[in-house]
């Protein structure tokens, strides 16, 4: 049991996910990496770490806006990429997304259904450009929401590659200023862009400060006394999210199956005839 609180991020940290990325791309025979940029700190941060360990040269950034996405968001995904030197593509998903919206007879105010298939249709986007171009694709999900299960399974939360995964959202914002994404970045408000005028911290209740001070105080295995102490939010909160950490753990584990022996192979030494 620990009540050491979360740690601060540094430039050796900065330097060992740098590491983990080029050794990862190296191993697997692929050119580079693909990067899914949306102008928010989490794919900046990701797009500036894997420029570093590969060279911008081999990092392509691919912006994919639909119908919710800020008209600004172009702007400023294209000037990220043209300062860090990195490819860069748009590629909308409306026009695939609405297919899928007629196909499955979505309910036009069933917010949460179409921004799971805006983030299914990026993610086909991004494989489909990795495998033609032979790079991996690197996940932009951080700790927080990998534990609140607050990503689209097969959508945001797929990836070859997520190197900010061990991260909670507190400490990509000091992992961003350590490596150089801009202040801009950093200070816009977190959100998945899924629906006009969402934000993350609204829709899950929380502020960053506060979730991650709960989660850390989870994984510590404090009790939720001591965590809505120590977090500064209601013992209603914390079991909330507890409770939502356990409910979501199908979204973080693969697929289970059946293990059933499929070989008559012999293990060891036969008895002579």
């Amino acid at each position: 049991m620990s009540d050491g609180g979360i740690r601060r991020i540094t430039r050796m940290d900065a330097d060992m996910i740098t590491g983990f990325i080029g050794a990862a791309v190296r191993s697997s025979g692929c050119k580079g990496a693909v990067v899914g940029l949306s102008g928010g700190i989490d794919s900046a941060t990701v797009t500036k770490l894997c420029a570093d360990a590969l060279g911008p040269e081999s990092v392509l950034n691919v912006f994919m806006p639909a119908s919710p996405t800020p008209p600004g968001d172009l702007k400023l995904t294209e000037g990220l990429s043209r300062a860090w030197g990195t490819e860069y593509r748009t590629a909308d998903v409306s026009p695939a997304a609405e297919a899928f919206f007629s196909t499955l007879s979505v309910d036009s105010e069933s917010r949460l259904e179409k921004g799971n298939i805006y983030a299914r249709c990026r993610m086909i986007v991004l494989y489909d450009i990795a495998k033609r171009t032979g790079r991996l694709v690197v996940g932009t999900s951080n700790k927080s929401e990998l534990m609140m299960g607050y990503f689209t399974k097969f959508g945001d939360g797929a990836s070859d590659l997520a190197p900010i995964a061990g991260l909670y959202k507190t400490q990509v914002r000091q992992l961003a200023e350590v490596i150089g994404v801009p202040k801009e970045i950093v200070e816009r408000t977190p959100s998945a862009g899924l629906w006009e005028g969402q934000t993350d911290e609204e829709e899950m209740g929380i502020t960053y400060d506060s979730l991650d001070c709960v989660l850390d105080g989870i994984e510590g295995g404090l009790s939720d006394g001591k965590i809505s102490e120590r977090a500064g939010v209601p013992l209603s909160k914390v079991s909330e999210v507890r409770s939502r950490v356990a409910v979501t753990e199908h979204k973080r584990t693969p697929a289970k199956f059946l293990r059933i022996s499929t070989s008559n192979t012999v293990k060891g030494p036969r008895r002579p005839l």
